[in-house]
C-alpha cells in the first residue's frame, strides 16, 4: 500500500507598519500576488488638524483598517501580509492584527522618522521580531542605514535596510531580511 506523506498547510503573517503615507499600502499591492484588500477612505475633514501632512501633501485615501495581501511561496507555504494603519485614531486594530503574527516591517520616511517611532516601540514592547525598510522617496535626503539606527535608538541585531517599496525585487529583500530576522530571533530565545 502506497503511504502519501502530506504536510500540513503552513502560514506565516507579517505585518506592514509605520507612520501615515509611508507607502504600507504600496508595499503590500507591490508584493502581493492577489489584488490587495484595501481599506482605503478618502481624507476627509476630520482629519484637519490630527493627519499631519507635511512630506504627503498629494496624499488624498489613507488605510482605515487595513490592507490584505497574500505570497505563495511553494504548495503548503503561504505568507499573509497585514498592513496596518498609520494614523494614530485607527491603532485599536493593532492588537488584532498582531496577533500571532511571525514578525514586522516598520517602514521609515526619513522626511518624517519619528512618525515610525511609535510602530518601533509597539513590536519592542511587545517582543515582535521587526525591521525597518527606510523607503527612498523621491526628492528625500538619503541617509545612511548607521544614521537610521541611531536616530531610532535601535538595537544593534534590528535590521535596518533601504527600499523601494514601489520595486517587487525591493519588497522582497525587505520580506526575506524580515523573516531571516524572525527565525533568528526565535531561535536564540529558545
Amino acid at each position: 500500500m502506497d503511504s502519501v506523506l502530506s504536510e500540513d498547510p503552513v502560514a506565516l503573517k507579517i505585518l506592514i507598519a509605520g507612520g501615515f503615507g509611508v507607502g504600507k499600502t504600496t508595499l503590500v499591492g507591490s508584493i502581493s500576488e492577489i489584488k490587495p484588500l484595501r481599506t482605503e477612505e478618502v481624507l476627509s475633514d476630520r482629519g484637519i488638524g490630527v493627519d499631519d501632512l507635511d512630506g504627503v501633501e498629494a496624499k488624498t485615501t489613507t488605510t482605515v483598517a487595513m490592507d490584505f495581501g497574500r505570497i505563495t511561496i511553494r504548495e503548503g507555504l503561504v505568507v499573509y501580509l497585514f498592513g496596518t494603519p498609520g494614523q494614530e485614531r485607527f491603532w485599536f486594530m493593532w492588537d488584532e492584527l498582531s496577533y500571532g503574527a511571525l514578525g514586522a516591517v516598520v517602514i521609515a520616511d526619513t522626511r518624517r522618522l519619528t512618525d515610525c517611532f511609535p510602530s518601533v516601540d509597539y513590536f519592542e514592547q511587545r517582543g515582535t521580531p521587526f525591521v525597518v525598510a527606510v523607503n527612498c522617496f523621491d526628492g528625500a535626503d538619503r541617509h545612511s542605514v548607521d544614521d537610521v539606527r541611531i536616530a531610532l535608538d535601535l538595537d544593534d541585531d534590528v535590521p535596518v535596510m533601504l527600499c523601494d517599496v514601489r520595486r517587487r525585487t525591493s519588497a522582497k529583500e525587505v520580506m526575506i531580511t524580515l523573516v531571516e530576522h524572525s527565525l533568528r530571533t526565535l531561535t536564540s530565545a529558545n
